[in-house]
Formats: C-alpha cells, sequence, structure tokens
C-alpha cells in the first residue's frame, strides 16, 4: 500500500545528504544566497520558468522563502535549496510538488545555477530527491514534467532512470505567453525503483 493518509502528522526529515550535495528544506534567511543563483542564472531559467521573466529583489525571494517554509510545514509543497558540500555554494533548488498525498504521487522540480551546469549536480540531486520520495513519503509513482523543447531538462529525467510516458500538447503558455508548448512527462513506479536498487 502507498501514500499518506495523515501528511501533517508525518515526521519528515528536513535534510539529507548525496555524494556532493547537501539538499534541505528553506529556512527563513536563505532569500538572499537565492537570489544570487537566480540572478546569476535568469537567462537560462527565462524560457521554462514563468517566474524567473522578472528579476527578484534580495526581499522578494525571502518573501518567497518565507512562504515556501510555510508551504512545507503544512505539507502543501516541499521545495527544497541545494547546497555543495564542498564550499556551502547554493546551487538551485530542487523539492517535490504536486503532492498526492493519498495516491503516493508527487513530482519533483529542479535547475541548478548557471555556473554549476555540467557537472552531474541536477541528476545528482534528482537521483537523492527520488530517493528521499520512495523512502519517506511511501511514494508508488514520481514524476518529473518539462517543456518538450527542454532538451538539458529531459536528458537529467532519462539519466536518473526516469521513463518517457508521454506528451501532453499544447497544454502550458510559454513563459512570454506566445504559444502553446507542449510538456514531456517522466515517471518512475516504486517497483523500478526498488528494482535499480537491487
Amino acid at each position: 500500500m502507498v501514500g499518506i493518509k495523515k501528511p501533517l502528522l508525518l515526521d519528515l526529515p528536513e535534510a539529507f545528504e548525496t555524494e556532493r550535495l547537501i539538499i534541505r528544506a528553506p529556512r527563513m534567511g536563505d532569500g538572499h544566497v537565492l537570489n544570487e543563483a537566480i540572478s546569476e542564472s535568469r537567462e537560462r531559467l527565462m524560457p521554462w520558468l514563468p517566474w524567473a521573466v522578472h528579476p527578484q529583489t534580495p526581499d522578494e525571494t525571502e518573501t518567497i522563502i518565507r512562504g515556501a517554509v510555510a508551504r512545507w510545514q503544512k505539507r502543501e509543497d516541499l521545495w527544497m535549496l541545494m547546497f555543495r558540500k564542498s564550499d556551502g555554494l547554493c546551487l538551485g533548488r530542487t523539492g517535490l510538488h504536486q503532492l498526492d498525498w493519498a495516491a503516493g504521487c508527487y513530482e519533483i522540480g529542479y535547475w541548478v545555477r548557471t555556473s554549476a551546469e555540467g557537472h552531474g549536480y541536477a541528476r545528482e540531486a534528482v537521483a537523492g530527491v527520488t530517493d528521499y520520495a520512495f523512502q519517506n513519503l511511501n511514494a508508488g509513482r514520481v514524476e518529473i514534467r518539462c517543456d518538450r523543447l527542454n532538451e538539458r531538462s529531459a536528458a537529467v529525467a532519462q539519466r536518473a532512470g526516469y521513463t518517457l510516458e508521454g506528451t501532453v500538447r499544447n497544454n502550458a503558455l510559454s513563459t512570454d505567453g506566445s504559444e502553446l508548448r507542449d510538456t514531456l512527462v517522466f515517471a518512475l513506479l516504486r517497483a523500478g525503483w526498488q528494482a535499480k536498487r537491487r
């Protein structure tokens, strides 16, 4: 049986480590370091993430962080930040979203700051968050969704062992609102995750 009946009563670890990363829940005061990562990476993020279209001040990012802290506590969304172990640099965001606690179905999101791209951090973070979902949230299914044109994001999903299940056509506006775009849907089921760990 998968799923969680009473997520508010679930004691979730707020941090975990992978080989090179510390991945943890947001904390008040994280706005400054996250804002630095966003500011560095806006140009790369703008085609895929609507919130990246407009610049954020550190105070605006801190306000968003504080909302994310509240949503984590209410089990409405499980934002996570990535930090590099070697120097503590905030590398970006990941986490679990679209939480269907009863069905045990969750969606992973991720982005890595521009200067840290190409080093496998996104794949490592996805692998860690995937394990977190199956081990701590009793997941039966974890999804990754991305714009069909976002080849880098799709490659991360594939390298992390997710299966492309299909394309949802014309279901999302481009970030500039000028056209409808397709979304790729990748998934990993509990049985597939267990098989990978054997």
